[in-house]
């Protein structure tokens, strides 16, 4: 019979019922069970399906990029085709639609993702993507407003690709902090090899030909003008296939613990997480979104140590890129006199007299040669008194903004994940993609304007003083940047 531990008698009076050693030794037992359960990061199965999950979100990544890449060199020469009532300013509203779309659909993707699994929003958003491109194979066949067919397709094309907040909040949530700067570089590079792979697809399809094969019972032109974005519909099926087969959901805390997530449909194993009480420091979340928008625009225009000296860093990066850009020499360019054909030159002006000697022999052309006039054009007042910029400027500033553009783009988000912590970052996700949305369509509009009636040292002077405010921001908010676990003594700043 078990031995009895010493002490009161079994069962007196206001006395609780005393635990057999063996009771005790199991009880105590189980309490280590449970302890040695809660730092067990997980098991080999849970890690594996995890990164099978993230890489369904890659490849998402992926094909949401191609989508946008796929026609962009065809959009105008098909766009004639369609309708020859559209011209050039139409052409920029159908680019400037696939942001727009972007823009609208993030939030609500985001928020959607927040109370609902994952895969719903990611479906139907792939699904729209899908119906969009077919869209944009039949946008020959109306007899009228052919181009507003297609501005509706790109437009819709750009909403679907709403779903990579959906995908960057996935990740965050799927990551532990020491994985998640990597994972958020992959879905970058995955989204930068998608955004030049699109155009490579685009030429392979040209081999069809611009008349292609038409098949009359469903009235499809298959051509080098559609068969791209057939071929993206066909992607996005798969992908579609490949999130119902493979993606589950996942959560982890900032140390890689399975974590109850609110996104599942049923119960699910793991810790319960107590790290996400506390409240998101709001002031780092806007002084990101405000930082990535600049990032975005500054690219836009012109078409490890911690996350925050990285992203100082890649400020400075495109700031140098962009002083270099400016103007700095004596030589004025070669100007754009349109008159010139058939070596008819116009009559000398004042302004001819402020052209150095080597401008006007370079306009003494042989009387039967004609040429497409080249060089600054005389409408634009500036480029009488604005220095040309080198070839050599050119190629080093694309250089070094090339270099700091995705640095600053992988730390913002990175960043943004660690600060919002273990919240549902669906919603906020959702604002950081529609303020990059919104810069990629006020950074052309932006240039175009600045740039033709200020000239190149207004516009890149102007982008070096919002770089410089950046920068600033930066520096006023920067121990605010910090992971959400450290910033509640959860975790030590180093484990960032």
């Amino acid at each position: 019979m078990a031995a009895e531990v010493s002490g009161p008698e079994v069962g007196g009076e206001g006395q609780e019922p005393l635990l057999s050693a063996g009771e005790a030794a199991a009880a105590e037992e189980e309490e280590e069970e449970e302890s040695r359960n809660r730092d067990v990061v997980e098991t080999q199965e849970h890690y594996k399906s995890r990164w099978r999950s993230i890489w369904i979100m890659y490849l998402t990544m992926f094909l949401s990029s191609v989508g946008f890449s796929i026609v962009i060199m065809s959009v105008w020469p098909y766009l004639q085709k369609i309708d020859p009532t559209a011209d050039a300013s139409f052409l920029g509203w159908i680019i400037a639609s696939y942001s727009i779309g972007q823009m609208v659909a993030s939030p609500l993707f985001g928020l959607w993702s927040n109370y609902r699994p994952r895969r719903e929003p990611l479906v139907i958003s792939t699904a729209i993507s899908v119906a969009a491109n077919c869209l944009y194979a039949y946008v020959h066949v109306p007899h009228s407003h052919n181009k507003y067919y297609m501005l509706t397709a790109r437009a819709l094309v750009g909403f679907g690709a709403g779903n990579v907040a959906v995908v960057r909040s996935y990740i965050a949530g799927a990551t532990s902090l020491t994985e998640r700067t990597s994972a958020m570089a992959n879905t970058s590079a995955c989204q930068a090899v998608g955004f030049i792979l699109g155009p490579v697809f685009q030429t392979c399809f040209t081999l069809i030909g611009e008349e292609g094969i038409t098949w009359k019972l469903i009235r499809l032109q298959l051509n080098m003008y559609t068969a791209p974005v057939l071929f993206g519909a066909l992607l996005g099926v798969i992908n579609i296939i490949l999130i119902f087969a493979i993606l589950r959901e996942h959560r982890v805390d900032d140390l890689g613990r399975q974590c109850n997530s609110i996104n599942s449909e049923g119960e699910e194993s793991g810790v319960l997480d107590q790290d996400a009480e506390g409240n998101v420091d709001h002031v780092a979340v806007v002084a990101i979104n405000f930082l990535f928008f600049v990032i975005l625009f500054v690219f836009a225009v012109f078409e490890t140590t911690g996350e925050r000296a990285i992203l100082h860093g890649g400020l400075l990066i495109v700031l140098v890129g962009f002083f270099i850009l400016l103007p700095w020499g004596k030589k004025l360019p070669n100007i754009q006199w349109q008159e010139i054909k058939n070596n008819s030159i116009p009559r000398t002006t004042f302004t001819e007299m402020l052209m150095p000697f080597w401008s006007l022999q370079a306009m003494q052309l042989p009387s039967n040669h004609t040429v497409e006039p080249v060089g600054c054009p005389v409408t634009q007042s500036w480029c009488l008194n604005t220095p040309m910029i080198y070839l050599a400027q050119y190629i080093s500033s694309d250089i070094l903004i090339g270099l700091g553009y995705p640095v600053c783009n992988v730390m913002s988000y990175t960043l943004y994940s660690k600060i919002l912590g273990p919240k549902p970052q669906g919603v906020y996700m959702g604002w950081l993609t529609a303020s990059g949305s919104g810069a990629r369509i006020l950074g052309p509009v932006f240039v175009s304007q600045i740039y033709t009636h200020l000239g190149p040292r207004w516009a890149f002077s102007l982008i070096c003083g919002v770089v410089v405010v950046s920068l600033l921001l930066l520096e006023i908010v920067y121990k605010r940047l910090i992971a959400f676990s450290v910033r509640y003594g959860r975790m030590q700043e180093e484990s960032c």
